[in-house]
């Protein structure tokens, strides 16, 4: 009995619209990563290497007794995070911009009042007043 309950909590759960576009944000999210990923390692960090001398940056690295600390690797994973979290900076502020313009068109189709409407909340208005 608990089961049956339990498995149509979940189903709604799932069936709602927050999780479904949770689910397809981290599937585009997670293609949008390969896409940046590879950005950085085949086309920016190469530059990047050009510019400061022919340097690769996943070469770079430091001996520390028998461990190996590859540092090079670590710039080209936050070089990654900055230019993905510059990407979504920039999608949220879009999408505010579409939220504050939606919101300004809902603001601005409110129709307006008829006077005969106006003199009837007034009257409401005042009686609500006496009655107190």
């Amino acid at each position: 009995m608990k089961l049956n309950k339990t498995v149509s909590e979940f189903k709604e759960f799932i069936a709602q619209g927050n999780v479904m576009d949770m689910a397809v944000g981290v599937i585009i999210g997670g293609a949008f990563g390969k896409i940046v990923t590879s950005l950085v390692n085949d086309i920016l960090m190469p530059i990047v290497g050009v510019l400061i001398g022919g340097l690769d940056f996943t070469s770079l690295q430091i001996q520390v007794g028998t461990a190996t600390v590859k540092y090079g690797n670590f710039i080209q994973n936050v070089v990654d995070f900055l230019i993905v979290a510059a990407c979504i900076f920039s999608m949220l502020k879009v999408l505010a911009t579409f939220k504050l313009n939606k919101e300004e068109e809902v603001a601005e189709e409110e129709p307006e009042k008829d006077e005969s409407v106006l003199l009837l909340e007034e009257i409401r208005d005042l009686l609500k007043e006496n009655t107190k």
